[in-house]
């Protein structure tokens, strides 16, 4: 025991001295050799304590921030995962690698679209522009995931003594972030050339795609692993249960997570039944209100007045496919950009007062679908949020002469 410990102290020691070279200034390339030579492959949670004695020995985190690529470049395929715990399917850790999947799809699929730009002529961008404009709407909804990390995975973490590694990630995420925002303003320009959009890869599109990727990787070597060892069965399951308030990013969980050997029947059924609504013309229980939510023959999607989607009903016929991944996301990015004016403008008009409702109809599929928009206000005329309400109509477009006769169909 006493051996593998000492080989532990004098692995740290050996990474500690690595890394401080990378700050002096060698050659990463140089440094990364090194490492192979003398310590092959560095367990997980040696990497976090290393970064964490760092930081306490006077290395201010935002050093660390500045060279938390270089050091995953130096540690990149020389980590050792052979202790990391299994993930059961649905545990708040399996939604995070199945984002981190979808995300990888869309940061393929905007590499790929960029790669055919210096081929394009002029003429052709602005298409090109829309579809790498829906593309980097999508990485946006980073936001979400990086968000549970913040406010409910790194509090845990910091409880067990570990503040340095999660306060450099987080740093990751605010540049990762605004790189993103950086592409989409640079995407909504008018008459893009193919120039400006091969100036602006090196600026911002490939550090931002990079960025992504890069914290993927820094998540499934390190960030999970490590938070598996550290945080308990109750703690996992708080932040399970918290997760839904921020939302999703890209993916929807099917599968609902039990912990093992923990009686969650309690929390749950206070949640479904133990918060009562109390209005002005009566009351409802959760089980009851959700019930007639979706027992409505009508799509209804509630956005805040930040812009946020907060809600859509899940009745058995929906007209539009929803899925929880749009919780807690800018309504904007829930449109394909060709459509996104028309969303601002009907925001703008409810805001300002010039309107409280927009009707629209449509033909989809044989069916006639009709769209309306409403302004939600309270009593002072304040602006609470856009309701927007589906239905089809075709089946009512049918009807003549009356029906008085009870006749179930």
């Amino acid at each position: 025991m006493s051996e593998l410990i000492n080989n532990s102290d004098k692995r740290k020691r050996t990474l500690k001295g690595l890394l401080l070279k990378i700050h002096e200034g060698v050659d990463p390339d140089l440094v990364k050799a090194e490492l192979v030579e003398l310590l092959r492959e560095v367990p997980y949670g040696e990497v976090v304590e290393v970064e964490q004695q760092l930081i306490e020995e006077g290395l201010p985190a935002e050093e660390i921030q500045k060279f938390c690529d270089v050091h995953s470049l130096v540690l990149d395929g020389n980590i050792d995962l052979s202790g990391a715990k299994s993930i059961p399917p649905g545990h708040p850790v399996d939604t995070f690698n199945q984002e981190n999947k979808e995300l990888l799809k869309v940061v393929d699929e905007a590499s790929e679209l960029l790669d055919q730009v210096k081929s394009m002529k002029d003429s052709d961008i602005n298409p090109m522009a829309m579809k790498l404009l829906s593309a980097f709407n999508r990485l946006l909804d980073v936001d979400k995931h990086y968000q549970r990390k913040e406010y409910l995975l790194f509090p845990f973490l910091e409880k067990a003594g570990i503040t340095g590694p999660p306060k450099v990630m987080w740093g990751k995420h605010d540049e990762i972030r605004d790189l993103l925002k950086g592409c989409i303003e640079v995407l909504r320009t008018s008459e893009l050339t193919r120039d400006d959009l091969i100036t602006t890869y090196d600026l911002l599109f490939n550090p931002a795609l990079d960025g992504v990727e890069d914290m993927v990787k820094k998540e499934q070597d390190i960030l999970f692993p490590m938070s598996l060892d550290h945080l308990t069965v109750e703690n996992w399951w708080d932040i399970y249960q918290q997760t839904l308030a921020i939302g999703f990013c890209l993916y929807d969980p099917q599968v609902e997570w039990k912990p093992q050997g923990m009686d969650t029947r309690l929390t749950e059924e206070s949640a479904i039944y133990g918060s009562g609504i109390q209005l002005p013309s009566g009351s409802f229980t959760s089980e009851e209100i959700l019930a007639i939510l979706n027992t409505l023959p009508v799509d209804m999607t509630f956005v805040d007045r930040n812009d946020k989607v907060k809600y859509f009903s899940q009745g058995p016929h929906r007209i539009f496919t929803r899925s929880r991944s749009i919780i807690n996301r800018d309504v904007r990015l829930c449109h394909p950009p060709a459509s996104v004016h028309i969303v601002e403008k009907i925001i703008d008009d409810f805001k300002s007062g010039r309107a409280s409702h927009a009707p629209f109809w449509i033909q989809m599929q044989g069916k006639f679908i009709y769209i309306e928009y409403y302004a939600l206000r309270n009593e002072q005329g304040e602006y609470l949020g856009t309701l927007e309400v589906s239905q089809d109509l075709s089946e009512y477009r049918k009807l003549e002469g009356e029906q008085r006769i009870l006749e179930y169909k």
